[in-house]
């Protein structure tokens, strides 16, 4: 799945500080951890379902994995379509809290904490957002903190210009 071409673009101007969204689940299987597993994190709890009994209890997803699905849920599963520029700057903080198996329906909650304009880039600005992956028993699985660079809606006409003007 993509993000949905139709959705209205989100500028740093749609951005506050307190929002919070919640995405849909997304389901886990054991071939898409093993798959995945198998390609970025080859260890035996990842791609080997037996040698896992004995290591965590069963095949567990790569925390690298839950990053993924995490992103992907960020920009598919709450109908968010990051303008054009829109660049992540960086995690201040990633921590996986339990393990994801097979089966298991993971959803996002994003919360912004912050946003601020560019000290250097004036049609820019900066967002940073807390990102909490539950599982289908709200049980947190990952949680992480990271800022996003986000451009500021362009100025199109002199409509835009001075109010733009008036806002700064």
């Amino acid at each position: 799945m993509i993000a949905d071409d139709t959705l209205p673009v989100r500028y740093f101007e749609d951005f506050a500080a307190g929002l919070i969204a919640t995405t849909g689940e997304v389901a886990v299987t054991e071939a898409d951890m093993i798959r995945f597993a198998t390609e970025f994190d080859p260890q035996p709890m990842h791609t080997d379902p037996e040698a896992a009994q004995a290591i965590t209890g069963g095949l567990i997803a790569s925390g690298w994995h839950t990053a993924s699905l995490t992103m992907r849920l960020l920009i598919t599963g709450r109908g968010y379509r990051p303008a054009p520029g829109t660049l992540g700057l960086g995690f201040e903080e990633l921590r996986w809290h339990r393990p994801v198996r097979p089966g298991d329906r993971l959803r996002l909650q994003v919360e912004l904490l912050a946003t601020r304009a560019s000290a250097t880039r004036p049609d820019q600005g900066i967002i940073t957002s807390r990102f909490t992956t539950l599982n289908q028993r709200d049980e947190i699985v990952q949680t992480m903190t990271s800022s996003a660079m986000v451009p500021r809606r362009p100025v199109t006409d002199q409509a835009d210009l001075d109010t733009a003007r008036s806002v700064s």
